[in-house]
């Protein structure tokens, strides 16, 4: 078991590097193929205008978007000329509107196995770098493994941390992580502060781990009190202890509307993410 098709996606220069550079890595431990797709976003959403002006405005706004794939496109096409050279590989370029840009990602998303991303918050991040997350996720159905700024130090982690809450998006993510999980040395599934009259009242956990050992993962579980005020906090905190290098989780429980305005666990932990995060709807 193995991802074969993946996909990383550059609306800018920056992180351009670290994140194909990780992409490559897992590439070619997998003998898999590695799409880059280069986007230049047309950020103006045009509610009114002058006689005259409209023209004017679209023409700017679509010369910028361009001049920015073409800096992306290059960026990708460096930072692959970078990596060893017998990764197989393809770049695209391709201007879009805001509005569209969950279309043209999920295209690509949905036939890919995997869609590696940089941390989609932060200095240098926008709207867009979001966008392509949730894209990739929601429409396009694909696990996205979101990459923080300085890479990752090994494409088959040996120690990871799984969280779970029992919830839908926790299961599918811990089923389509499975080619990291069982290559991984330890996989611990962290549950923390669960519900003392939920259906795995008597063993957190346990379910799961029983199905991964099945399936040759070595599990375990970890039962943790919610000491700290966020459940981020408090993983982050044992992906400190274990000196994990990558955590697994579900993401966005909640709606993303309601991640956006009072925050999350999915969108904390991007936010402050030290190693890879595996995420999956």
């Amino acid at each position: 078991m193995a991802y074969k098709s993946l996909l990383t996606v550059a609306c800018s220069p920056e992180g351009a590097l670290g994140t194909v550079s990780a992409a490559a890595q897992i590439a070619t431990a997998m003998d898999a193929h590695l799409d880059a797709l280069a986007l230049g976003v047309d950020r103006t959403q045009v509610g009114y205008s002058y006689v005259g002006s409209g023209a004017v405005v679209i023409a700017a706004a679509m010369e910028r978007a361009e001049g920015e794939a073409r800096e992306a496109e290059a960026a990708l096409n460096a930072a692959i000329g970078a990596q060893v050279p017998t990764l197989r590989s393809s770049v695209e370029s391709v201007v879009t509107q805001l509005g569209a840009l969950t279309d043209v990602v999920a295209a690509r998303a949905r036939y890919s196995d995997l869609v590696i991303l940089p941390l989609p918050y932060g200095k240098g991040r926008g709207v867009e770098d979001e966008a392509i997350t949730e894209a990739a996720l929601f429409e396009g159905m694909a696990p996205v493994l979101v990459v923080p700024p300085g890479g990752i130090t090994t494409a088959q982690p040996k120690r990871i941390v799984l969280a779970w809450n029992q919830s839908r998006e926790a299961l599918v993510a811990a089923r389509r992580a499975m080619p990291f999980l069982k290559r991984a040395d330890m996989v611990q599934i962290v549950v923390v502060d669960p519900p003392a009259h939920g259906p795995e009242r008597s063993d957190p956990g346990g379910q799961l781990c029983q199905l991964l050992v099945r399936h040759g993962v070595r599990a375990e579980v970890s039962v943790l009190a919610r000491t700290l005020p966020r459940i981020s906090e408090v993983l982050t905190r044992q992906l400190r202890d274990v000196n994990a290098d990558m955590l697994v989780m579900g993401a966005y429980g909640h709606s993303r509307f309601r991640e956006a305005i009072m925050g999350g666990a999915t969108r904390d932990m991007l936010e402050n993410a030290q190693v890879p995060v595996f995420l999956a709807h």
